[in-house]
């Protein structure tokens, strides 16, 4: 699949935004100190990879009722949905001056009943786009930060309906933002997130 930038000017893919809030203290600091433990800009985004699969907790996977949109907010509460999560990676990755985009996959429903977007990030290296899935392993799930061949959560059926969407967006979607904003908490978020954009 070939992926499409949103945006032709790729300083858009560094901007902060009030969902990838990546000048505010936490994001700054957490960054910070992530960079330390980094050769390279490659080996800070793997770093910022791992932190946010591993140290922050899928919501849904965790039972916590709570919704974290705001990166700082999702590094600050720990918790967040792929969404969220995604904000979370996307802020840390372009607080250190890595272009960032977010995307979106079409899939089944984790209760069986119809779809829902789900969301991932691409990064640019090497004059090339790699998309990475921050959301979380699992038992079925084991999602890796590579530039060499995609190893996300999840491989779209098209046979069941779901499918990559090759759009590379500088801001998080407006109808998944909305979902995340307006929901009181996961239960409710999980039956209002778009099915489709």
């Amino acid at each position: 699949m070939e992926l499409t930038q949103d945006n032709p000017d790729l300083s858009a893919y560094l901007c902060a935004d009030e969902a990838i809030d990546h000048r505010h203290p936490l994001v700054r600091e957490t960054a910070a100190r992530l960079a330390r433990d980094a050769e390279d800009s490659y080996a800070y985004a793997s770093l910022a990879f791992a932190f946010v699969r591993d140290a922050i907790t899928h919501s849904q996977d965790a039972g916590d009722p709570r919704v974290t949109w705001r990166a700082s907010d999702v590094l600050a509460q720990g918790t967040g949905v792929c969404h969220a999560k995604a904000h979370a990676l996307t802020a840390l990755l372009r607080a250190e001056d890595i272009p960032t985009a977010l995307c979106y996959q079409r899939l089944a429903h984790d209760d069986g009943e119809g779809h829902v977007v789900h969301g991932l990030v691409a990064v640019r290296f090497g004059g090339a786009w790699h998309r990475q899935d921050p959301r979380g392993n699992k038992p079925g799930v084991d999602a890796r930060f590579s530039l060499d061949g995609e190893r996300l959560a999840f491989r779209p059926d098209r046979a069941a309906g779901e499918w990559d969407y090759p759009s590379l967006l500088a801001a998080p979607h407006p109808a998944v933002l909305d979902a995340l904003r307006s929901a009181p908490d996961r239960a409710r978020l999980w039956r209002s997130l778009p099915t489709a954009l």
